[in-house]
């Protein structure tokens, strides 16, 4: 499935998030970090729709991947605390962008807040707290 012009796969580590993805990243705009997921059939439900399990792992790869990316040295973020808020469902062949912002850093804790949109239509608002360790 096509993704639109100025994103690139994300690339993250294999594993786990091979199977949520693929993942593709956009370039930030004004502070908000952009991940972008194409809803494929192996995200899909029994009733059609996105599954709730592949929103909050989305929801929780952008929050995390913008804790990660603050700074060099890159972080090393563990959930401590993940909300989702679903709205409305995504159907396979969606386009989705999770629009992050990062609140506060802190010493040893990131904060972080945003939405998964699809087009103009938000269809989850999101919020996480991230552990980390500065090298």
């Amino acid at each position: 499935m096509d993704v639109p012009e100025g994103f690139e796969p994300a690339g993250f580590t294999p594993g786990f998030l091979d199977h949520g993805g693929p993942y593709y990243l956009g370039a930030a705009a004004d502070g908000v970090r952009v991940v972008g997921l194409r809803i494929m059939p192996h995200h899909i439900n029994y009733q059609d729709a996105a599954h709730g399990g592949v929103i909050s792992t989305f929801a929780d790869v952008a929050l995390s991947h913008a804790v990660y990316d603050a700074e060099r040295p890159r972080l090393a973020p563990s959930t401590v605390s993940l909300t989702v808020n679903y709205l409305a469902g995504a159907r396979l062949g969606d386009w989705l962008e999770a629009r992050v912002r990062i609140d506060r850093m802190g010493g040893r804790m990131g904060y972080t807040s945003g939405g998964i949109w699809r087009g103009g239509e938000q269809l989850a608002s999101m919020s996480g707290v991230f552990a980390f360790r500065r090298p």
